[in-house]
């Protein structure tokens, strides 16, 4: 298990390195505030965290790294004012006729708090869309991971988006999540979750833009993600929370 200082040298060393080497890349760095943090319908903090985060892209390459630094403690499972995980992800993407690909890389990594850590792993992950009319986009993803749980999770979207004159931009979403029985949460394969968001953006500025977004998770299949209640992960169901960006 990693320190929690080796953590925080490598996600500023990461930043840096990005901002040193984005000559010609287009750079963005944001923040959101969010009243919860629900990833692929589990609950890891019922409770307010912010999660900053910067983008470079190159060609058909992409960067990000991202963190979520809890404010509350999750009923004491968590160190408040402390980053509980940080992710790196690598993106090469390609259109092939209709059809857009992006291949990518994520390396998680669960900083070491007084609280406790994890180990960090790693996934590969295939997206394939399409954009069957103006404004709508669906595909599906496929991710393994090949280090510390060696299982895959699919999901599947639908989203739409469109641009008011006024200079607000509106974006809406649905997915579906299939677990393999590592993944999940409750050690069975199937039908994991489903979500739904709402998502508003307005560009301040050329370089600054302010978005806001909610959001609503469920269990498809409450044996495959049971809520907390049976010993499973699933506990928030409404989240949203708010955001800024700036571009350079």
């Amino acid at each position: 298990m990693k320190s929690r200082k080796s953590m925080v040298l490598l996600f500023l060393a990461v930043i840096l390195l990005s901002a040193g080497t984005a000559a010609g890349a287009d750079v963005t760095a944001g923040v959101d505030v969010n009243s919860a943090y629900v990833w692929r319908g589990i609950t890891f903090n019922d409770g307010m965290v912010v999660q900053p985060s910067v983008d470079v892209a190159a060609g058909n390459f992409g960067l990000n790294v991202w963190g979520n630094l809890d404010v509350g403690d999750y009923d004491d499972t968590l160190d408040s004012g402390e980053f509980s995980e940080i992710d790196l992800t690598l993106t090469y993407s390609i259109d092939a006729g209709p059809v857009g690909l992006t291949a990518g890389y994520i390396e998680y990594l669960f900083p070491t708090t007084d609280i406790g850590g994890a180990p960090g792993t790693r996934e590969v992950f295939l997206d394939v869309s399409m954009a069957p009319a103006e404004g709508f986009a669906t595909g599906i993803t496929g991710y393994y991971d090949f280090d510390e749980v060696e299982d895959y999770y699919l999901n599947t979207y639908v989203s739409y988006g469109m641009s008011l004159d006024s200079g607000l931009n509106i974006d809406s979403s649905a997915s579906a999540g299939y677990a393999g029985s590592d993944v999940s949460a409750s050690g069975d394969a199937g039908f994991h979750e489903y979500t739904l968001t709402l998502g508003m953006g307005y560009d301040i500025t050329d370089m600054i833009s302010a978005s806001a977004a909610i959001g609503y998770t469920d269990a498809i299949d409450d044996d495959v993600l049971p809520d907390v209640k049976a010993g499973g992960g699933q506990d928030v169901n409404f989240f949203g929370g708010a955001g800024i960006a700036f571009a350079f």
